[in-house]
């Protein structure tokens, strides 16, 4: 059978995706905007690589950034016709998060290391993984002298580490997709496999900058401490926001809306001085059912009323994006991703959502139906010593090959 035959074929070319996993890996993609250079000579490899495996070629979409070496951030993408003018998309991104502290590493995040049955280094795991096993499920379907049902659309994109506004937010407006795409962004998963995202949480970032008066430590009277006021402010907005929304949606874990402080700005260089200025930020992940308006409400009634009281002045800016409609469960792209885990895993898929955000956001604000998924090792995107199991990357482009063929037979 020609299913049989193409999963035959990605089991051969397991050594070849470790390979070229650990090639493209050598090449940093930071983004400029966190420390790097951006995805330029990562785009290159993989364009390089693209055309080593016979693929044909890609085509190069930019996006002005004046904060990138090059002037611009990349994404490409790669069309291979199928039987069915329909596409499926598989979008993943070449950009990755900065190693952190070195020392926590065992060894070098740019040097990627086979260790048993795992592969190690930045990025191995998110997202270039996916990125791999996407290439070579089309790759197998050739080499088995196969055509894909549906023709193939493969986007390596940039910045998605840091909100997509220099790689897919501006390309979805280029009509580089359609309607009728069926989308997968194998950006999430689980150890098991088994679980399919259909559904995210709102994106609200609150940015409160407290302005007193500075002094001296030992006069305080004589200034107006930010930092106290900043300290109050932070408890009473998170207070007010876990009581006003306690909602629950089984879908998620966790299961309810997030409102949490995480960073504080560098105020005064020395401890005897009282701060005149302090900033800070909450990250909050937001169920669907909640309204951003009405938490914006609160959030005003809790700054109007520590500035009355305090005397400071306080700023806030809002960075929101709103939860879209989840995806159906009985979607096209959803039977079809399916079937197909079903086929290669031998398991029954769960559906649910996660705290956001990812490229499927984007498509279900456009009306067009998204998924997430890939099997993946639970805790290990972001952190010293990432890794993936080497297994997971042959059932990835298992799975997306027979996605390609049109599903399980």
């Amino acid at each position: 059978m020609a299913h049989d035959r193409v999963l035959g074929e990605v089991g051969h070319l397991k050594e070849d995706m470790v390979a070229a996993l650990s090639r493209i890996c050598r090449v940093p993609a930071v983004s400029p905007h966190n420390g790097g250079t951006g995805e330029e000579a990562k785009a290159r490899e993989v364009e390089k690589l693209v055309a080593e495996l016979g693929l044909g070629s890609v085509t190069w979409e930019r996006v002005d950034d004046k904060g990138a070496p090059a002037g611009s951030r990349p994404s490409l993408f790669l069309e291979w016709p199928g039987k069915r003018k329909r596409r499926l998309c598989i979008l993943t991104h070449m950009d990755i998060v900065p190693e952190g502290d070195r020392s926590l590493w065992t060894l070098d995040p740019f040097d990627p290391v086979v260790r048993g049955s795992r592969l190690y280094g930045r990025g191995v795991s998110d997202d270039s993984g996916p990125l791999i096993s996407s290439l070579f499920a089309l790759k197998a379907i050739l080499n088995s002298g196969e055509e894909p049902e549906y023709t193939v659309c493969l986007g390596f994109l940039a910045d998605e580490e840091m909100g997509s506004h220099f790689g897919l937010e501006p390309l979805m407006e280029r009509n580089l997709f359609r309607p009728d795409d069926l989308v997968l962004a194998p950006d999430h998963g689980n150890d098991a496999g088994d679980f399919i995202e259909i559904a995210e949480k709102a994106l609200w970032r609150l940015e409160f900058t407290v302005l007193g008066k500075q002094s001296h430590a030992s006069m305080p009277n004589a200034g107006l401490n930010a930092c106290r006021v900043a300290n109050l402010l932070s408890t009473e907005v998170d207070t007010a926001l876990h009581r006003a929304f306690p909602d629950e949606d089984r879908r998620f874990d966790p299961p309810v809306s997030t409102f949490e402080p995480t960073r504080r700005f560098a105020n005064v260089p020395n401890t005897n001085t009282v701060p005149g200025r302090e900033r800070f930020e909450f990250d909050c992940r937001v169920l669907p059912s909640v309204s951003l308006d009405a938490a914006f409400d609160v959030v005003e009634k809790v700054r109007k009323d520590v500035e009355a009281r305090t005397g400071a002045k306080i700023e806030l800016t809002v960075h929101r994006s709103d939860a879209a409609q989840p995806t159906e469960e009985d979607s096209d792209i959803v039977r079809l991703l399916v079937g197909s885990i079903r086929s290669v895993l031998k398991l029954e898929p769960k559906m649910g959502g996660i705290g956001g955000g990812t490229f499927a956001a984007l498509f279900r604000r456009k009306g067009i139906p998204a998924v997430v998924w890939s099997q993946e090792c639970d805790g290990v995107a972001h952190q010293p010593d990432e890794f993936t199991e080497i297994s997971y990357l042959v059932n990835n482009a298992k799975v997306f090959a027979l996605m390609m063929m049109g599903g399980a037979e």
